[in-house]
């Protein structure tokens, strides 16, 4: 079965290691991710199954919404609280001059991606350089910051602000280097403490299933993974053309287009002229 299973990844694991025992229990072995979790990280894990991994860049490019515990008053090497502490401040916000903070980062900025990734350098990942301690210019990515507002009441815990934010941000967006940004634009520095994504796209928390709950029935069928695309039912003479990859007419007058036979998701075309419509994804 071609498809996506919505896994709400534990704690703890990698997503890799989710992809892995996933597989295990599916017994397939062609099973992708489509946007990393850290293993501090819990919350929504697209994973695609056999042919649905080839739509794995549009899972990946859409936008993602979290909710982030953090800690102003705490520096750590890996912007979170699994890493190691390298300073430490008494913080004592307010609700108002946080508010004002996160009103004020909504919207596009350069933000520096962590050094505790696994973005490459010189065919060297990030991650690579931190262990070895080797100095690298941290790369910067253009980021969306389309909402950021408070979602909890301020904590004061040894001497150190406490609370929740909730984000939809662009791919791309590492919420540790948001958080980071954040307690620098308070002229303090911070730490983020939990993260939980609670949507990809249109795939939500609370349709998503825990590891122990994966079984064949939870994988979601392609033709209902895309149906936020306009999506075309043909007959068996457009079938045949749309099978051997054949340019089409756009007589639909959109940019993509779903071709679905007998109830399956056959291909996605894709306008390359105004008129014209040829191959993107195939799935026969």
């Amino acid at each position: 079965m071609n498809g996506i299973v919505l896994v709400n990844k534990p704690a703890n694991l990698t997503s890799r290691d989710v992809v892995n025992l996933v597989s295990k229990k599916l017994n397939i072995k062609k099973i992708g991710h489509t946007g990393t979790l850290d293993p501090l990280a819990t919350g929504v894990l697209v994973l695609t199954v056999n042919q649905a991994t080839k739509i794995s860049e549009l899972i990946t490019s859409y936008d993602k919404e979290y909710i982030a515990e953090v800690v102003l008053g705490i520096e750590t090497d890996t912007l979170d609280i699994t890493g190691n502490i390298l300073k430490e401040t008494k913080t004592r916000f307010t609700k108002k001059e946080i508010e004002n903070v996160l009103n004020k980062m909504i919207g596009f900025y350069d933000q520096e991606v962590p050094i505790y990734s696994a973005v490459k350098i010189n065919g060297k990942r990030l991650y690579e350089y931190a262990r070895s301690n080797e100095e690298v210019l941290l790369p910067k990515r253009l980021v969306n910051i389309k909402s950021l507002e408070l979602v909890s009441d301020i904590d004061y815990i040894d001497n150190k602000t406490v609370f929740k934010i909730k984000c939809l941000v662009s791919k791309g967006t590492y919420i540790r280097s948001l958080i980071k940004d954040l307690a620098s634009n308070l002229n303090t520095i911070g730490t983020m403490k939990n993260l939980t994504r609670t949507k990809q796209g249109n795939f939500k928390i609370e349709d998503s299933v825990l590891l122990s709950e994966v079984d064949n029935s939870k994988i979601i069928p392609l033709k209902d993974c895309l149906n936020n695309y306009f999506q075309v039912s043909i007959n068996d003479d457009l079938f045949n053309k749309v099978k051997h990859g054949q340019i089409l007419d756009n007589i639909y007058n959109k940019k993509e287009v779903v071709f679905v036979y007998r109830s399956e998701v056959i291909a996605i075309y894709k306008e390359y002229q105004s008129n014209k419509l040829k191959p993107w994804k195939m799935f026969v």
